[in-house]
């Protein structure tokens, strides 16, 4: 569980898991059984406990009033988004299909979002329809909505997605500031506002995502306090009192060796007085921070099983029967410029001390399809169990399954 070649610093402990007769378990089930369990490899399996744990820890932390809402494409597993769905206070999706697995899974519609910078006619009829609350992305969106509306009846319930003017420093991927083909322009929201209360629409609030993957709790506070300021300047121009106020998330996890994970506390203590000054400032506005990543993350696994071992030149591979296809993140070919390792063990062989340095590889004809890069990992044989952590986010559903034509993986909450 760490990488030392080289001279790399190590990657942060991967304690989350208990180890019961020198397997990795989760849910109390061990690895191998789990995996009989399941009927085959490769896999993904999710941590229920370790959901309730995160969103527990969180709730502890941040002010009672202030709404927790899972963004479910950082996984849209439905038992996955069903657990999450009696856990938070809402959910936000991204498409017509995330829609439906939300509604399937009982989230409330009137504490859902739809977010997306290219909504089709028919996904926004679909949104109307369920009176879902819609993040305004475009002053096309605008006259779009104001057909629905009138075709059905019922006014959109709107929020305006605001590209704000500044960035959320360090963030793995930035969001908002600059150019940007989500939201629109802080410049242009008076404008907009203008529009939507000519239209008739159900204005509520504004929607603010700066940037994601954030380990920096400073970085986070300054970009939560900035999206707070703005929206204050904003809501002078709205046709309505402000009743929501997403200020994003951002909160990252972390993957790669000498990241650390985030404090939590300054990011909860600056929630606190940005939510004693809404009640003053905006008075009818419930504050929102949208999570997917730090809530589901780490407490996911993906596991292959080693199909063979290769010695090249000195170096030892381990080729599984999982890989890229299913696991585009931990493959590096998912936003990675320069490629690190996901943390990675041997999941039914963890306490051994017989240990060696070791790539993980897939099946697939590429040289892409690497798991892990010369890592320092128990001596595994044929059989044995690779797993990959930091796998609750971003997995199955971000990765090319279909290519190459090798089979499907499964996913499991236990």
């Amino acid at each position: 569980m760490q990488n030392t070649e080289h001279g790399l610093p190590m990657h942060a402990p991967m304690h989350q898991y208990p180890v019961m007769d020198g397997e990795l378990s989760l849910g109390g089930v061990p690895l191998s059984r789990l995996a009989a369990r399941v009927g085959q490899t490769p896999f993904y399996a999710y941590d229920r406990a370790l959901l309730h744990s995160r969103v527990g820890e969180l709730r502890s932390q941040i002010p009672p009033n202030i709404k927790l809402h899972y963004a479910m494409k950082a996984n849209p597993m439905p038992a996955v988004v069903a657990a999450m769905a009696g856990l938070v206070d809402g959910i936000d999706v991204a498409s017509a299909g995330e829609l439906k697995v939300a509604l399937d899974a009982g989230a409330n519609p009137m504490e859902i979002s739809f977010a997306g910078p290219g909504k089709r006619d028919a996904e926004l009829r679909q949104a109307v329809a369920s009176r879902v609350l819609i993040n305004v992305e475009s002053f096309r969106e605008l006259g779009v909505l104001q057909d629905i509306s009138a075709e059905l009846g019922a006014a959109a319930r709107v929020a305006i997605r605001v590209n704000p003017d500044f960035e959320l420093k360090g963030s793995g991927m930035k969001m908002g500031g600059g150019p940007k083909q989500f939201g629109v322009d802080a410049e242009q929201i008076p404008r907009m506002l203008q529009e939507v209360g000519r239209a008739g629409l159900s204005f509520e609030g504004f929607h603010l995502f700066a940037g994601s993957q954030n380990l920096r709790a400073e970085a986070i506070c300054e970009a939560q306090q900035k999206s707070f300021e703005l929206a204050l300047r904003l809501a002078q121009h709205a046709p309505a009192p402000v009743r929501f106020l997403n200020l994003g998330g951002g909160f990252g996890i972390p993957y790669f060796p000498g990241e650390q994970r985030l404090d939590l506390g300054p990011v909860a203590e600056n929630l606190a007085r940005l939510n004693e000054r809404a009640q003053g400032e905006l008075p009818a506005a419930s504050l929102v921070i949208e999570l997917g990543r730090y809530l589901v993350g780490e407490a996911g696994v993906y596991v292959a099983r080693v199909l063979d071992r290769k010695i090249s030149r000195g170096q030892v591979f381990l080729v599984t029967d999982g890989g890229l296809h299913h696991h585009l993140s931990a493959s590096g070919n998912f936003g990675q410029v320069i490629r690190k390792n996901y943390p990675v063990t041997v999941g039914n062989k963890v306490d051994t001390t017989d240990r060696e340095v070791a790539s993980v590889v897939g099946p697939l004809c590429t040289p892409l399809d690497l798991l892990a890069d010369r890592m320092n990992l128990p001596i595994a044989q044929v059989g044995d169990l690779v797993v990959v952590f930091q796998s609750g986010a971003y997995g199955a559903s971000a990765s090319p399954q279909n290519f190459l034509g090798h089979p499907p993986c499964v996913e499991v909450l236990v």
